[in-house]
């Protein structure tokens, strides 16, 4: 077991993974720095193992996949993971990691919001994709995280170990977050400079779909981290909608004694059976969710033994 990994996701990233690499080995002499490439065409892979970094592949394409290839494959007291593409600077891996070591953390997030992200990042789209994301999970999930999708982290083994990746591609940031959140694990904010890339070095990042994905992502973790409240906001939709069609009905009724038209006070009815089910269907999953966390901490405590076995031997 590694005591501290540094894990380098990388797709074409020539004009700067050399440098990551080295600062990387300079600013965490004791560890050992991966890069795991992504079918990169360009000379990434030459020059990352030149810079003495331990190479390994991934042949499905996207982030998400990449990262689900480190997890499984790394063992480590601290991993820290980094774009490469130089946009974070190294000298705030110590205390990141030191966080995770001596503090306990789970997960460190490189917060580059409140520092230089907004001056330096020349994409008003991301720019305001970022903000939008942040408020969102804040908001649905009543959290604190100040930059969620960092590419900056630093993981304990017992986050690593139990984090179901299920994203392909950049929205696994999202994931990692919305995990660490809901299963109340301890999260800690390191605030980092941010520097935009440097001449040459292209974003992988497509600004709308790659936003979509993200957006629905949080809707779709929502549902199934919070269920109880995702139906019921369904419940309270879909009774809207039939109390809007049904006040006519029933004002005529009041009106004539009559009721002229059946077919929408059936559809009607149905609706707010639908709304009913929604609620029931919620009760039910927020049951099933709060068994699923009981197992998650009993499944924690076997990760830590055998975390502190690896750690004797």
């Amino acid at each position: 077991m590694d005591k501290i990994a540094v894990l380098i996701p990388c797709y074409n990233e020539e004009k700067t993974i050399e440098k990551v690499v080295a600062d990387a080995k300079n600013t965490l002499p004791e560890a050992v720095v991966y890069v795991y490439d992504n079918n990169s065409s360009d000379r990434t892979v030459e020059l990352a193992s030149k810079a003495g970094a331990v190479i390994r592949y991934e042949r499905k394409q996207g982030k998400g996949n990449v990262i689900r290839r480190m997890f499984r494959e790394i063992d480590a007291q601290c991993y820290i993971m980094i774009d490469g593409d130089d946009t974070y600077p190294l000298e705030y891996a110590r205390k990141m990691a030191d966080k995770v070591l001596e503090q306990g953390s789970d997960m460190v997030v490189g917060d580059r919001l409140s520092s230089t992200y907004y001056q330096e990042n020349k994409r008003p789209f991301h720019n305001m994709g970022n903000s939008v994301v942040k408020s969102s999970i804040n908001m649905l999930f009543h959290s604190e995280i100040q930059d969620i999708m960092t590419g900056y982290r630093a993981f304990s083994y017992q986050f690593v170990k139990s984090f179901p990746v299920l994203s392909k591609g950049f929205e696994i940031e999202t994931e990692m977050t919305i995990h660490a959140v809901y299963n109340n694990m301890q999260v800690d904010n390191v605030i980092v400079n941010y520097r935009d890339r440097p001449e040459g070095s292209v974003s992988k990042l497509n600004t709308y779909s790659d936003g979509l994905k993200v957006l629905n992502t949080i809707l779709k973790m929502f549902r199934q981290y919070k269920p109880l409240a995702f139906f019921t906001v369904l419940a309270l939709v879909l009774t809207l909608i039939s109390a809007v069609f049904f006040i006519p009905v029933l004002i005529g009724f009041l009106e004539t004694g009559m009721v002229d038209k059946f077919p929408t006070l059936i559809v009607c009815g149905f609706v707010e059976l639908a709304a009913i089910q929604s609620v029931f269907a919620g009760l039910i999953l927020h049951n099933l969710g709060v068994k699923g966390r009981r197992d998650f901490e009993l499944y924690l405590n076997d990760i830590q033994e055998r975390f502190e076995d690896r750690i004797e031997k």
